[in-house]
């Protein structure tokens, strides 16, 4: 399977610990194409459907070119990295200018 980075699949995340992220939903690839191609794992950030608006986190619709049922906030602050068999369906995309406000996001969530 061929994973790109800025693609969405459907994951499924348990077993989790604490106030992570739990169970099936949608995840956005942020690990890049060269550690997508030659590792087991890939490094996501889930999407949730309970829209917080928290400074930086992408709002995505529901539909093209997504592919979710229902707007959604991308978890930013919960990054993971997962085994690849983790992924069950590719869902969609976003655009290069939106993985771009993400690494923007995750280079202030590790800075400040």
């Amino acid at each position: 399977m061929k994973i790109k980075q800025g693609e969405i699949y459907e994951v499924y995340l348990d077993p989790v610990k604490g106030s992570e992220q739990v169970g099936r939903r949608p995840a956005v690839i942020i690990s890049g194409n060269l550690a997508n191609d030659n590792l087991n794992t890939v490094i996501v950030c889930p999407l949730t459907s309970k829209i917080k608006n928290y400074y930086g986190n992408l709002i995505l619709e529901a539909g093209y070119p997504y592919g979710i049922k229902t707007k959604s906030e991308v978890m930013t602050i919960h990054i993971r990295s997962i085994a690849k068999e983790r992924l069950q369906k590719r869902l969609g995309t976003i655009s290069t200018t939106e993985i771009t406000q993400l690494k923007d996001t995750l280079q202030k969530i590790l800075t400040y």
